[in-house]
């Protein structure tokens, strides 16, 4: 189980893995988040936890679901994030993004 400052790290290395995928600096995710990048950066660090109200405005602000950056777990609103970025693909696209997913689980070793 972890305690809480190895919590509000894990939650504060979530958030900043998303938004290095999102290309976004700590500065451009903190004003998407309408916090200030100083709070943005000891959250991500883990020094200090986010409120409720925080939580949210980060989710949205990184497209990500409060499930994950809270508990690393996937929602319904992370597999429609993936679903709305396929769904501008051609039929050729599709299928070799299938192909490249099939490798992807093979690789990590979930078949």
């Amino acid at each position: 189980m972890l305690n809480k400052e190895n919590l509000s790290e894990t939650i504060g290395h979530r958030i900043m893995i998303r938004r290095k995928q999102l290309g976004y600096t700590q500065e451009q995710a903190a004003e998407k988040s309408n916090l200030s990048h100083q709070f943005f950066s000891t959250v991500e660090t883990g020094k200090k936890n986010l409120r409720a109200e925080s939580i949210i405005k980060v989710s949205n602000a990184l497209n990500v679901s409060t499930d994950y950056l809270l508990l690393g777990t996937t929602n319904k609103k992370d597999f429609d994030n993936i679903s709305n970025i396929i769904s501008e693909l051609n039929g050729k696209e599709l299928h070799c993004l299938e192909e490249i997913i099939k490798n992807y689980i093979i690789a990590l070793g979930y078949k």
